[in-house]
């Protein structure tokens, strides 16, 4: 990793030890991870359990003609079996739409949707109880894609509802449609006249699977007061919190969450799975409930990527400055609403890229259909957009004949420009640097005399053969290219939305020792929020010892772990209440040191130096400890950006966007033209994160980003059947993701130019890699081959059989 530091913030204050801001601390769990010996939920037991599981529908769309649970209640070991007449309260639930039912009633509208819960006193008795409920399912055509969804025929998804955010939403079977128009009809027009080169194509994005390694799992225990506790891997406590307590029929204060170990999480984990049932049971049964479920039932109990369909149409002068784009994208959103429409407002808004175009002509819109509902997933939106503008921007600079590095940064987005919905940037965007740096990285070096000696028959290590350790390419028809892609992804919650979250400090004297205990709801995912959250504590109160308090409901909320938004929001929550508790020490201090100094104390400031009391240049007063006596200081506070604004709802025009980042990669490729196998050599990345608080955290991030992008590029896909909406391959066997082998070396290029309205400056980092990556594998596929390749992921029949030469 190489880095261009930013400047450090004016210190009102020194921290105690090299492990602040700034520092590569190590993440408390990453040891016990790795041996595995850390405790997911998974893990979670209570002695007198019981265990619970979920009948699916084998259908994706269905009438229900009735439901006979006789069989399944008289086995021995069962205690409940519930369906939608046993429930208790609300029936319906969903993150922005109250659209999904609990457990349907008349009618399933995807394949794997619950009927039914069984509690049983083992696993297996659950299984084989669910397995004995006969429903009368009466098959209907499923709704599989725009045609069928909007079409004169249409069949409506959900008759008589009307959730959507705005009335310009044009059909029932839409969740939501949002243009984005940049330059009046006349400017457009002649911006398309003077085009010397259009460009135009369609593209394609699969499903993908957040693939998280822990499948859902939590423990519901009935409490003594008649509320519920519930331990769970979850994205978002206080959402779980708002969805569940309508449906279990309680007040909120008597849901009671607490985060369990959370083994991923990727989006997938910010809407609700088994919360519901396991709860439901737990208070049906008056019995803890635990619910685990395995790797196929994971893939049908929580929503993927949108699968998307994009038109795209770019319109440059012969000197390559682009005068126009023009877009359609069409995403899947599936059965139920989920955060599809926030989906589409980042899809729209985010649509042209990085690039400065004066004209714009765009909109995205999801829809419902009987396939698998899909939501959050890393990159939300964004991701299948910057597949589509990116190979756009090879084509256009194909056909003009320039440097595909060079149209880019020709027309890149800079501090002060204006995005298609009328934001200004106000914060770097270093998008000509980034492409600038990453170009420049030393390249890997070529194979010592080509693949000459392979095909030969010497030896070589497979592994480094595409096709790898299935032994299948021997050196024959390999060709390298070398492809670049830059995508913009927001950061934090958009479009009017109260972004905030809270944080309690609490700073005492344990054993003559200064000791802060840092309390929040933030569901730590993986991302190291623990670990930056202590070295935030560290660095404004110049304590050493921090202790992260487990996250749960007892405390105000955190928002979700999504959007990168955590170190930004929750740490930036943690700053100012830390701050807040620093103020409240230094008056305690002004008060109780009064005597010991009166004549001069009153009128000098006080700062924190190292656990000390000192005067602003530095002269030791006091011992914290000495100030903070028997008496804590604990205060809880909120923290909130800066207000968003609704995109307008026929032209997009709006400051929707709390802030942006931006990441470029250059990818290197080899590909055996002959089998359609490809080897990713090299995947390289270049990004500006503001200000790196911890920054080996940093680089995972941006590695496992570009590893889930690179995924896309070649092997995820969640494959659906096209008459009948059902997944196919709801395995690790038949669904693939990039594994030790192939994961290549990625050089990464941190800068670090800060922005001025975010804490210490930082951006967020996680999702920006996953955009950029996919598009500079596919750009590097194509330079190999020189075949278009439009849809990812990229399969072998794309490519053997279709290379000249």
């Amino acid at each position: 990793m190489t880095a261009t530091r930013c400047p450090e913030p004016t210190p009102t204050h020194a921290a105690a030890s090299s492990a602040g801001i700034g520092a590569s601390t190590l993440r408390p769990d990453g040891i016990l991870k790795v041996t595995g010996e850390f405790a997911y939920s998974s893990d979670l037991w209570h002695e007198d359990m019981l265990w619970g599981h979920t009948l699916r529908s084998p259908h994706a769309h269905a009438e229900i003609r009735g439901i006979d649970v006789t069989e399944a209640v008289r086995m021995p070991g069962v205690h409940a079996v519930l369906t939608h007449d046993d429930l208790p309260a609300a029936t319906h639930y969903g993150l922005e739409f109250a659209d999904q039912p609990v457990l349907a009633k008349d009618r399933v509208r995807f394949h794997g949707e619950p009927v039914a819960f069984v509690a049983a006193d083992h696993p297996e008795t659950a299984r084989r109880a669910a397995a004995k409920i006969k429903v009368a399912y009466a098959p209907l055509p499923p709704v599989t894609d725009e045609a069928s969804a909007t079409g004169p025929d249409a069949v409506l998804i959900h008759p008589g509802r009307h959730d959507h955010r705005s009335d310009a939403v044009p059909h029932p079977n839409i969740v939501h449609h949002q243009p984005v128009i940049r330059g009046d009809d006349g400017a457009w027009a002649a911006a398309k006249a003077r085009a010397d080169v259009v460009v135009a194509a369609d593209y394609e994005v699969g499903m993908q699977d957040q693939a998280f390694l822990g499948p859902e799992s939590g423990l519901a225990v009935p409490a003594e007061d008649g509320g519920i506790d519930l331990y769970i891997a979850t994205q978002w406590l206080h959402v779980d919190r708002q969805q569940l307590a309508p449906v279990l029929g309680l007040p909120e204060e008597k849901v009671r969450l607490t985060l369990s170990g959370v083994g991923g999480a990727f989006g997938a984990r910010e809407d609700m799975s088994m919360q519901a049932p396991a709860c439901l049971l737990a208070m049906h049964t008056g019995r803890p409930v635990k619910m685990v479920y395995n790797r196929y039932e994971s893939f049908f109990g929580h929503v993927h990527r949108h699968p998307a369909k994009l038109h795209y149409e770019h319109g440059a002068t012969k000197d390559g400055e682009i005068l126009y784009v023009e877009y359609r994208i069409v995403l899947d959103g599936g059965a139920y609403a989920s955060s599809s429409a926030s989906v589409v407002g980042n899809a729209a808004s985010l649509g042209a890229g990085p690039y400065d175009i004066p004209h714009v002509r765009g909109e995205a819109l999801a829809l419902y259909t009987n396939n698998p509902p899909c939501g959050a997933m890393r990159g939300f939106g964004a991701v299948q957009a910057c597949f589509a503008y990116e190979a756009q921007l090879d084509k256009l600079a194909a056909k003009l004949g320039m440097d595909r590095v060079e149209l880019r940064r020709r027309n890149a987005v800079g501090e002060g420009s204006l995005m298609p919905t009328g934001q200004e940037i106000d914060q770097p965007a270093p998008v000509a640097e980034l492409l600038r740096r990453v170009k420049a990285l030393p390249l890997p070096p070529e194979r010592d005399g080509g693949w000459g000696r392979a095909a030969a028959g010497e030896d070589v290590d497979v592994r480094s053969l595409p096709g790898g350790l299935s032994n299948t390419s021997h050196g024959e028809g390999i060709r390298r290219g070398v492809g670049y892609a830059v995508g913009i992804k927001n950061v934090g919650y958009s479009e009017g939305f109260d972004d905030y979250s809270t944080a309690k400090v609490r700073l005492e004297a344990v054993a003559g020792e200064p000791v802060v205990l840092v309390h929040t709801a933030m569901a730590e995912v993986g991302q190291g929020g623990v670990t930056v959250h202590a070295q935030i504590a560290r660095t404004e109160l110049g304590v050493d010892r921090v202790t992260i308090h487990p996250a749960d409901t007892q405390v105000g909320s955190a928002g979700s772990t999504s959007a990168c938004r955590q170190t930004y929001m929750t740490g930036g929550a943690v700053k100012h209440t830390c701050e807040l508790v620093r103020e409240e020490l230094l008056r305690r201090g002004r008060e109780r040191l009064a005597h010991r100094h009166p004549a001069w104390l009153a009128g000098v400031e006080l700062v924190l130096e190292s656990g000390k009391v000192c005067t602003h240049d530095g002269e030791p007063i006091a011992d914290l400890v000495e100030v903070l006596g028997e008496e804590p200081i604990e205060i809880e506070a909120e923290f909130h950006h800066r207000p968003t604004e609704p995109f307008h709802p026929r032209t997009g025009q709006g400051a929707g966007h709390v802030q942006y980042s931006f990441c470029a990669h250059r990818a290197v490729v080899e590909v055996d033209t002959d089998l359609g196998l490809v080897k990713v050599v090299e995947l390289a990345a270049a990004q500006d994160v503001g200000k790196a608080l911890n920054p080996l955290s940093v680089v995972g991030q941006i590695h496992g980003g570009s590893t889930q992008g690179l995924g896309l590029a070649l092997m995820e896909e969640i494959q659906v059947s096209a008459d009948g909406a059902l997944i196919r391959n709801p395995s690790f066997t038949d669904y693939l993701i990039p594994t030790i082998l192939d994961t290549p070396p990625m050089p990464v290029d941190i800068l670090e130019l800060a922005d001025g309205n975010a804490p210490y400056g930082l951006r967020g980092v996680g999702e920006a890699p996953t955009l950029s990556s996919t598009p500079a594998v596919m750009s590097a596929i194509r330079d190999a081959t020189g075949l278009a390749l439009d849809r990812v992921p990229l399969r072998p029949e794309h490519i053997a059989g279709h290379v000249s030469g």
